[in-house]
């Protein structure tokens, strides 16, 4: 057995070159703290005192409130901020965030103390030598940009393997051309604006021939186009991406293709007497990008789900699937408990539905009038909250989700899941009602899929067209791969809100 001396985990943090870049009258105080080994961040907000921010505990670091001359002098002795807002301290990890007023002048720094912290993948490592691709979830600030950082190095030192490191906000390797000593061998390849990421990951692996890939924070469908190419290339891939649990990733449309994708596919009459289902059911699209997800639930703890494939359709099926959990002891061993999934139940799902709590809403860059006389026509008692850990759902607008706000990331420390509207139009805020809010425990989806059967059957009885209900652009898609199936025709009529699908015998029309 190893020693204890072995297993404790060694950290570095260059704490003294991001005091240094403080103004002096904080540094003096800040030097002064007990336990500065716990110490997360720094807030210097202009017209408030600067604050450190500790493991377990907030101190005020000067009663005299921050000047536009501190957050100067904090500026003036660090790199440029990119469009993310971003900037560091060269050779180092430590990350510094602006908040701007609507000039663009700083008005507000965030400056995160970044660590490198050698043995934190001994609970994972056989995982990483396996040769699998992983993705590793957790809520913000549970160390997942850590891990990832030392799985770089063990797979390139460790394991000499070719390692390239897309590292987008430069958290992974730190600032500066020269990439941080954690990294071990492993190269790194800077991304010049945030909304480049995708590409620089395809770049990666046509240019430099790597056998992994690591990438911090997959958030756009881009991004997870890419590292489906990555990964059908044969290219291992160690990835992080928003959402503490597997659960929240299927929720997220944006993501949903990183774990294979979802959709709704219709049995025939003895498949599904055979399984036990109805005849329209939720499966997995494709195989999923990541073999392996790691849920970080602590930092000394992990649920691991070995194979997503197999997780995914149980999930989809209403049963709990085979979980791994593993924790470090007080000896600094890797304790393992195996889980293995349910038999199926014909009513499981049922009955999870019908423990479901009503919807309690926390909206981010949502029309809350329109929701609420959606609400209105729709006859729903709507449920809105102002205070997140009121919510059960957080509801944002797709191009709020992209810039990763507060607010996201809180939504994430709750465990809440998110539901991502397209756009604020009235046919996306319909819809996620109609999701949100099923009628007698029947999701839309099940709806029109239903609806379209039902046409479909009448139509081969000898009616020459029927016409649906209105339905959005994705319930639509289905009802007419549904038609084309059955060797039927079908287009779309009429405008949104009221566009809708008509099934007919004939030539198939576009939709």
């Amino acid at each position: 057995m190893q020693t204890k001396a072995l297993l404790q985990k060694q950290i570095t943090d260059d704490l003294d070159a991001l005091i240094n870049v403080l103004p002096p009258r904080i540094q003096q105080s800040l030097r002064q703290q007990d336990n500065l080994s716990e110490l997360l961040e720094v807030v210097l907000d202009l017209g408030r005192p600067p604050e450190a921010r500790f493991l377990r505990r907030e101190v005020v670091l000067d009663p005299a409130e921050i000047t536009e001359d501190d957050i100067d002098y904090v500026t003036a002795r660090i790199s440029s901020f990119g469009d993310d807002n971003r900037a560091g301290i060269e050779r180092t990890l430590h990350r510094i965030s602006a908040i701007r007023n609507r000039k663009g002048r700083i008005i507000g720094l965030t400056c995160r103390v970044g660590r490198a912290v050698f043995g934190t993948i001994r609970i994972i490592h056989d995982l990483v030598e396996s040769g699998k691709s992983i993705l590793l979830l957790g809520r913000p600030g549970i160390g997942k940009t850590t891990m990832l950082r030392e799985v770089a190095r063990v797979l390139a030192d460790d394991l000499g393997k070719r390692v390239i490191i897309v590292d987008t906000s430069n958290e992974i390797a730190g600032d500066g051309d020269i990439p941080h000593p954690a990294i071990g061998r492993a190269r790194r390849m800077q991304v010049p604006t945030p909304t480049m990421q995708h590409a620089v990951m395809i770049e990666a692996v046509e240019n430099h021939m790597p056998e992994v890939i690591v990438i911090d924070e997959i958030g756009t469908e881009l991004e997870a186009q890419a590292a489906r190419t990555i990964a059908e290339r044969g290219v291992q891939l160690v990835g992080t991406a928003h959402g503490n649990t597997l659960d929240n990733l299927m929720m997220n449309p944006t993501l949903a293709d990183l774990i294979g994708g979802i959709q709704t596919v219709t049995l025939g009459d003895e498949e599904a007497r055979r399984r036990g289902t109805q005849k329209s059911i939720l499966e997995r699209m494709a195989p999923p990008t990541f073999d392996v997800v790691v849920e970080i639930q602590d930092r000394d703890r992990v649920a691991i789900h070995p194979d997503v494939a197999e997780t995914v359709d149980s999930i989809l099926r209403g049963y709990p699937p085979a979980t791994e959990t593993r924790w470090l002891d007080e000896t600094g061993g890797v304790r393992i408990k195996k889980e293995e999934a349910a038999a199926p139940k014909k009513t499981a799902r049922a009955r999870r539905a019908a423990k479901e709590e009503v919807p309690r809403l926390f909206l981010y860059g949502v029309n809350r009038d329109r929701l609420e006389q959606m609400a209105k026509e729709m006859q729903l008692g709507l449920e809105i909250v102002d205070n997140i850990k009121e919510a059960n759902v957080f509801v944002t607008a797709k191009n709020y989700y992209r810039r990763k706000p507060q607010k996201l990331r809180e939504a994430e420390v709750y465990n809440l899941p998110t539901y991502v509207l397209k756009s604020n139009t009235p046919t996306q805020v319909r819809q996620m009602l109609k999701t949100l809010y099923p009628s007698d425990r029947i999701t839309p989806m099940q709806a029109g899929i239903s609806e379209a059967e039902e046409a479909i059957s009448k139509i081969k009885g000898g009616e020459g067209m029927v016409e649906l209900s209105p339905q959005s652009a994705y319930i639509r898609r289905l009802q007419h791969l549904l038609a084309e199936r059955n060797r039927l025709s079908s287009q779309s009529v009429g405008k949104e809100p009221d566009r809708r699908v008509r099934i007919y015998k004939g030539e198939t029309k576009e939709s």
